[in-house]
């Protein structure tokens, strides 16, 4: 590239003159200038963007972001206990093996009839799902178990035909963020306030908060806190006002805890992230709903129902879409809701994960992460300054620490500790200010023993500096 000749970038089409002469004429607009007029000048850049020249070959352009990806610290090459709704689990070769093979690598779309075996694969997931759910129908992942939560709500509005939805004040702030963003044309949310002190929501507060107009109660549990709340009582509430009662769920959780089912959910979903995918830089999530076969709420699913059939061959089965009629690819826009892509990918990749550990495996790694978390806790209260705000409250996998004994913010701690090559917890005061100076700190198999001793005393370490 020679200095001060005009050049075409190689990453911008519309850098070429001529094409950009093309695209303006097709507008009508006779300059860049005039086609951007109708946006106000405050809100327009008044000059270039700071971007480096490009990199005009391929070996230099890899080296440039090799440099920038080494600059970036994550948690497989660091001590990490952050949580929140995205965790750091072992995940085994064979879900890596087979979700990388052709056939499923680019899992979207298809029809029953040339697709067989990916409609087979996500069939044979939804069921293994439903069995540790205790549930009938499970979807096709939608995107993330964000998403799900938005789209149960929804489904509940619809059944009911109200608009007022109750959420736990403990929840995820991105995921009640979602909800209201994808349910704001058709609910009005309100928010049930949980207990400081332990970590729970009150029941009499909820009650009070549930009436006719209600069409769901919506509460995880275990909550975005760790804390795991009476689901029974709260169902009971729900439906004492003719309300749905929706449950967000880790699926992990279930090796130990009752299936919601069995405390009288209505919809249940969540997130299959720990079930065999890794940390992805905000990918690697993938969402599920699921009910009782009940038709009234089986049609409310905007997404994807696979189904098993008997074909005209004996013995030989085939696997399809189920009440095709509710989605919007046969309705468009009078479906329930659009549906777009799918994470069916990450839905093969669970069923591979179910399909390893068996029942037996799924106790045992529930059981294993509600131990370490039980031991992190016991051995965090014994670091001075330190408080485990929930202490008297069950927790699975997560729980909150305070620091404000120690008289620092969550953020300095958290930059001292990685300086000490450790991911401190995802801190809570800003969202959450009635815990004060908080983080919350997640476990999982991945963590070891000495795993915990090494973050304690790492704690101290930089908390007497």
């Amino acid at each position: 590239m020679e200095p001060g000749k005009p050049y075409t970038h190689p990453y911008i089409p519309n850098s070429v003159p001529a094409v950009r002469e093309a695209m303006l004429h097709a507008v009508g607009a006779a300059s860049v200038e005039e086609f951007f007029a109708d946006i106000p000048a405050a809100l327009r850049m008044q000059a270039p963007l700071a971007i480096a020249a490009p990199h005009l070959s391929e070996a230099r352009l890899k080296r440039h972001v090799d440099g920038l990806l080494r600059k970036n610290s994550h948690c497989a090459g660091q001590l990490s206990f952050l949580g929140g709704g995205c965790y750091q689990h072992h995940v085994p070769a064979v879900c890596d093996e087979i979700n990388g093979r052709s056939e499923f690598a680019t899992a979207y779309a298809g029809e029953p009839y040339d697709d067989h075996g990916r409609f087979q694969a996500l069939f044979e997931y939804c069921s293994m799902m439903g069995a540790l759910l205790e549930m009938d129908v499970v979807n096709v992942p939608v995107y993330d178990g964000m998403q799900a939560a938005a789209t149960a709500v929804r489904m509940a509005g619809r059944h009911t035909g109200r608009r007022r939805v109750v959420v736990a004040g403990h929840v995820n702030p991105d995921k009640l963020s979602m909800m209201t963003t994808y349910g704001r044309a058709d609910l009005d949310f309100v928010t049930a306030p949980f207990d400081p002190n332990t970590g729970l929501l009150d029941l009499a507060t909820v009650t009070r908060l549930l009436d006719k107009d209600t069409a769901a109660l919506y509460v995880d549990i275990p909550s975005f806190l760790g804390t795991i709340d009476d689901g029974a009582a709260l169902a009971a509430a729900a439906h004492a006002v003719g309300a749905l009662f929706v449950v967000g769920v880790d699926p992990v959780s279930l090796g130990v805890l009752a299936p919601p089912a069995n405390y009288g959910a209505d919809i249940v979903c969540g997130d299959i992230q720990p079930l065999g995918m890794h940390m992805n830089y905000g990918g690697g999530q993938g969402g599920f709903i699921a009910s009782h076969d009940d038709p009234a709420i089986v049609m409310q699913y905007p997404s994807r129902l696979f189904g098993i059939v008997p074909t005209s061959v004996p013995g030989e089965y085939g696997f399809g879409d189920v009440a095709y009629s509710r989605t919007s690819f046969d309705k468009r826009e009078n479906g329930n809701e659009f549906v777009g892509t799918a994470a069916a990918l990450w839905g093969i990749t669970a069923g591979v994960y179910f399909a390893l550990m068996g029942p037996q495996g799924m106790t045992e790694l529930a059981a294993g992460i509600a131990q370490r978390t039980a031991y992190a806790s016991q051995r965090m209260t014994r670091v001075p300054g330190v408080r485990v705000t929930h202490a008297d409250s069950c927790h699975f996998r997560e729980f909150v620490v305070n620091f404000d004994g120690t008289g620092l913010p969550v953020a300095a701690i958290n930059a001292a500790l990685l300086q000490q090559g450790v991911f401190g917890g995802h801190d809570l005061s800003t969202a959450f200010p009635a815990l004060g100076q908080s983080a919350l700190y997640a476990f999982s198999e991945v963590h070891t023993q000495e795993d915990i001793d090494l973050l304690c005393a790492t704690l101290e370490k930089v908390l007497n500096q």
